[in-house]
């Protein structure tokens, strides 16, 4: 028994180094790292965490994340905040609302904030530009991310414009069937990639992921993920684990894990090492420590919320979401000492990804 367990891990150690050298992961590979016991894996998060190290330190960047509106045109079967749920209370937060946020925020330290919501048809092109350009006038050294969904090119544009940096805009799945399996017949991979390329193109810092344990997900679609990922080159990617939401048609339907969540964390780092990953409220929704276990398994950015207490309920992708009672100062340190409890600094700077921009691939 000791001889195997051994040699398991020296199969193990073998593997994540030869993923490590060629930054780059094959099907046969994943497999076996997702399948290897909870012991000899702590050998592939080690390595995704002083990777991530050796490129950014001892440094976790934060960005102030502002949910501003549930309402959303989409139907998406796993989604809280889904057209069909008439049981969700929806609410909108006005330019004062989200400017007010955003001073609060800046007065903690934020340099970065993400404006993430439903495809709400309220905020018209006209209104998000407005909403980037105010914000970036009175915080000319922040960042401004954007994370509403699917749109034009040209308004993709019209925001790159009005001064957002970067765009949020996870692909969910990079296998046809299975987004298919995910979405309604009103939504296509085709066109969520389209968006993606059409991001790039126009310069923004991209934002990718996917859900980890989404119902119908297997070994091979994971692993087009991870192709999707290598292909599009994107500064950040958004991975955390699925959790259902008791108003959906996957609301019977289990929970992914944060064992697979924090190995597939660190396969990002090492296939893709520049790239931010953050640690999200999602894995910490699953697991006491989640955020801090995500952090030791190569990721290095964190999102407090910056959202008005009276809503945060009501963004409901999932269910049992946490910190949804909690001032935005109690979330920035909160974060902050949870960090520095593993060693690590929570910075303040705009934490601009190492990912160098080239050339769309056609």
């Amino acid at each position: 028994m000791e001889n195997t367990l051994l040699m398991g891990a020296e199969a193990v150690r073998e593997t994540v180094d030869r993923v490590a050298a060629k930054q780059d992961i094959t099907r046969d590979e994943l497999a076996f790292l997702l399948s290897a016991g909870a012991d000899t894996a702590g050998y592939l998060r080690q390595q995704a965490r002083q990777r991530a190290e050796s490129i950014y330190g001892k440094k976790i960047y934060i960005r102030g994340l502002i949910e501003f509106t549930n309402y959303c045109k989409n139907d998406c079967y796993y989604c809280g905040i889904r057209r069909s749920n008439k049981q969700a209370d929806r609410y909108r937060l006005s330019k004062e609302d989200i400017l007010e946020c955003c001073k609060t925020g800046y007065e903690l330290g934020f340099r970065t904030f993400v404006l993430q919501g439903g495809e709400d048809g309220y905020y018209t092109d006209e209104i998000v530009c407005d909403l980037v350009s105010s914000i970036k006038s009175a915080h000319p050294d922040c960042a401004v991310t954007l994370s509403i969904g699917e749109k034009a090119k040209e308004s993709y544009r019209r925001y790159y414009e009005a001064g957002a940096d970067r765009y949020l805009l996870r692909h969910e799945t990079a296998d046809e069937a299975h987004y298919r399996y995910l979405h309604p017949p009103q939504l296509s991979l085709s066109n969520r990639m389209r968006c993606l390329y059409d991001l790039r193109e126009i310069g923004y810092q991209v934002g990718c992921g996917f859900m980890v344990g989404s119902p119908g997900q297997t070994v091979d679609t994971l692993y087009e993920d991870l192709r999707f990922i290598k292909e599009l080159e994107p500064h950040m990617v958004g991975i955390g684990p699925f959790i259902p939401q008791h108003d959906t048609p996957f609301a019977d339907r289990n929970a992914g894990t944060a064992d697979a969540t924090f190995r597939l964390l660190a396969i990002i780092r090492l296939i893709h090492p520049l790239v931010l990953l953050p640690s999200t409220t999602a894995l910490g929704t699953i697991h006491p420590r989640g955020r801090e276990e995500g952090i030791l398994s190569g990721a290095n950015v964190v999102m407090p919320n910056l959202s008005p207490v009276g809503v945060r309920k009501k963004y409901a992708l999932y269910d049992n979401k946490i910190c949804t009672g909690d001032e935005a100062a109690e979330c920035r340190f909160c974060l902050q000492n949870r960090m520095k409890s593993i060693g690590y600094e929570v910075v303040t700077d705009r934490g601009d990804s190492r990912v160098l921009t080239r050339a769309v691939k056609t």
